[in-house]
């Protein structure tokens, strides 16, 4: 089954090293935002709290504060670099946000296993309000909430403050336009603290640590039937501070067909078993393939609805190279007689 997903094709070359596109770092950021125009937060509700605020389950993931490192992008084909910067963004919700689309796990080896997706069909339509989180299942889109101002210490502003606070516009969190981050704004191991004031939720404290940005060491990534694929980075200088997270999605331009994702110490090494790639290859390639390695710490606080995490990250997308395929964004892309198919690929 193909799940379509489409998304611009990443162009980066397999020795290139690209930053993290900003899009991305906000719609992770916000985590649960998967839930998309059906979420409920275009027009922010009265903060009215609950007669009540029981302890949530720390299984639910309801909020997420993203703390992004950006790398510079180096000059190239007379564009100036472009420097770094750090990230931070934020929003909670009132529960979990559906997702239409289930992964189940087809295979595993060592810190990686294979996923497979499976969409789940409700006979009832769930509405605007709802999505079909699985067979005949819907889920209500949850609300964004504010929980106060929101102060930040332990990142480091372009002006030498070590702290600001943060206010919610439309139930969303960031730095004023006042507050600017270099990159990195933290160093290894450093505590980041975030407190929020309390609003519809009563007040609480995010603690997390500072990591140090990724650097992948590998030139090109290949990958081939019946062989493993190794990745190498600079490894952290505090393996209790950091983990790694590995995202191997191939088929993405063509509707997903499956993906590896891994999530190892930091060390500096992981080896993606050769049945993994194989079963991978096998699914389905589409254009422009590519590998999304991440670096990060997390801290998690329990509140009335569910878990908040503070999300400390590093990444670096690598495209891959799988022999036979070449991609494509039009026709000129192609060898003479081939085209660029719907799937981004010369055919």
């Amino acid at each position: 089954m193909w799940i379509r997903l489409r998304r611009p094709p990443f162009r980066g070359t397999p020795r290139g090293l690209t930053a993290p596109p900003v899009l991305r770092a906000l719609a992770a950021a916000t985590g649960l935002f998967l839930g998309g125009c059906g979420t409920q937060q275009d027009t922010p509700p009265e903060d009215t709290p609950p007669d009540s605020t029981p302890a949530g389950d720390p299984n639910v993931l309801v909020g997420t504060f993203q703390v992004l490192l950006v790398p510079p992008v180096a000059a190239s084909s007379g564009q100036s670099e472009t420097p770094g910067y750090t990230t931070v963004v934020g929003k909670i919700y009132d529960g979990p946000s559906p997702s239409q689309i289930i992964w189940q796990q087809a295979a595993q080896g060592g810190d990686c296993e294979l996923r497979t997706p499976r969409v789940p069909f409700c006979g009832t339509p769930c509405g605007g309000s709802a999505a079909c989180v699985d067979d005949d299942k819907c889920q209500a889109y949850p609300t964004a909430r504010a929980v106060g101002a929101i102060q930040v210490k332990g990142l480091r502003t372009a002006s030498g403050a070590t702290e600001f606070s943060m206010s919610p516009i439309a139930n969303n969190y960031q730095p004023p336009a006042s507050v600017s981050l270099p990159y990195p704004a933290f160093s290894e191991g450093e505590e980041i603290v975030l407190t929020a004031a309390g609003a519809y939720y009563p007040a609480f404290t995010l603690e997390g640590r500072g990591i140090a940005p990724l650097q992948l060491l590998d030139d090109s990534l290949t990958l081939q039937r019946g062989q493993p694929l190794a990745l190498h980075w600079a490894p952290a200088g505090q393996t209790d501070v950091s983990t790694i997270h590995v995202k191997l999605d191939i088929s993405h331009h063509g509707g997903t067909k499956g993906m590896i994702e891994c999530d190892t110490a930091d060390t500096g090494s992981l080896q993606l078993s050769a049945e993994l790639v194989t079963q991978l290859l096998d699914l389905g390639v589409a254009g422009y393939p590519s590998i999304l390695v991440t670096r990060r710490s997390v801290g998690s606080v329990t509140i009335a609805p569910g878990r908040v995490d503070l999300l400390v990250s590093s990444e670096v997308e690598r495209a891959v190279i799988v022999p036979g395929v070449t991609s494509c964004g039009d026709n000129s892309d192609c060898p003479s007689g081939q085209t660029c198919q719907p799937d981004l690929t010369c055919g």
